[in-house]
């Protein structure tokens, strides 16, 4: 289980290259499930095409985060944010008369030249074909309904499930089923599919483990990307906060919010089973045992120690919107795509598998409780 997380999914990264390199080289994908939101999805659609060969992927993710540029991820050329940031104050000074609201604040067309040169979506199909993998889910955003959809790809057919406020549907997923996982709103524009039109899938997943407890997982391994027991949001704050940490406090929150909700939510449902004579299937539930991965560090205040590798224009920006102040670290450290960064997450998801190396490759055993 891979959630959204911006620059910060680095950290996932590294995670997930260290449990790589305890196995064997050649070792299949030794997960049966990948589910993903937004980055995270990115990440688990590169997992999934390199299924019979787990380290090899891990190293295809490593190559292309460790020289990340914001440039890959959209653009920073002084004409395209002069015209995007001129769109905006156009349409706000007319009142749409003049031109109507820009669908986004910036261009991410490189993000999808990236994703056609790096997932290979023609692999996963082979994969799921093959039974080195069941099945792959990533979940986008509907604006029309409102839902958290997420779109299952599959080596059998699904029981498709409808909750509220969230569904699954089996799709054969492709490039716009990434691009609409990872449209964060405001930032990136939303992706057009069957007639409608979706956005990032974390906006509205209130319960991001659903798909992969629907899908019959029974252990999930779940790596974050927000450091646990730090001070609230804002707490060393003097006056009140800009528009940029404003808008760092809301990426926050919509990518990780719901997951420790629905973490804690799995506990005591867990706790609730051990507890009852009842057997498991009458009661409509089962125990899904989970393992969280956290960072150990402040993402915000490694993000802030590598403002200045961002591109002139975007610091820019961040200053204009108030985000460039330590403060604003909280914004800054999900769209810091810069290798200095990147690199320094990567080795940090490295080393604190590594800490857990014992208790994570015990859970990853079948079998194992």
């Amino acid at each position: 289980m891979l959630p959204g997380g911006g620059a910060r999914s680095a950290y996932q990264v590294g995670v997930l290259k260290a449990i790589a390199s305890w196995y064997p080289v050649g070792t299949p994908l030794p997960f049966r499930l990948l589910c993903g939101t937004s980055a995270g999805a990115i990440l688990a659609s590169v997992l999934a095409a390199y299924a019979p060969r787990f380290r090899l992927g891990t190293v295809a993710l490593d190559r292309v985060w460790r020289n990340f540029r914001v440039e890959q991820v959209f653009s920073t050329d002084l004409r395209s944010m002069m015209s995007s940031g001129l769109h905006l104050l156009l349409a706000l000074a007319s009142g749409g008369w003049l031109l109507p609201p820009p669908r986004s604040l910036f261009n991410n067309a490189p993000l999808r030249r990236l994703l056609e040169w790096s997932v290979n979506f023609a692999r996963i199909r082979q994969a799921l074909d093959a039974g080195q993998l069941d099945a792959l889910a990533v979940t986008a955003t509907s604006f029309e309904s409102g839902e958290s959809v997420s779109f299952v790809d599959s080596s059998r057919p699904i029981e498709a499930w409808e909750r509220a406020g969230r569904r699954g549907v089996a799709a054969e997923l492709g490039l716009d089923h990434l691009m609409a996982s990872a449209a964060i709103p405001f930032l990136f524009p939303p992706v057009s599919m069957a007639g409608t039109h979706f956005g990032d899938g974390a906006m509205r997943q209130l319960m991001p483990l659903s798909p992969a407890v629907h899908l019959g997982a029974e252990r999930l391994l779940v790596i974050g990307v927000r450091e646990p027991g730090r001070a609230p949001v804002g707490a060393s704050l003097i006056g009140p906060p800009s528009f940029g940490q404003v808008f760092g406090f809301m990426l926050d929150t919509l990518f990780m919010e719901g997951l420790q909700g629905d973490l804690e939510r799995l506990e005591r449902i867990n706790t609730l089973i051990g507890q009852s004579d009842v057997p498991q299937a009458s009661q409509g539930m089962r125990r899904v045992e989970s393992l969280l991965v956290l960072p150990s560090s402040d993402l915000s205040a490694a993000a802030t120690a590598h403002a200045g590798e961002m591109p002139r224009t975007v610091r820019a920006l961040l200053r204009t919107m108030g985000a460039a102040s330590p403060a604003g670290g909280q914004l800054l450290s999900y769209l810091l795509f810069e290798s200095g960064y990147t690199r320094l997450l990567i080795q940090m998801g490295q080393d604190d598998a590594n800490a857990r190396r014992e208790e994570i490759e015990a859970f990853l055993q079948p079998g194992n409780r």
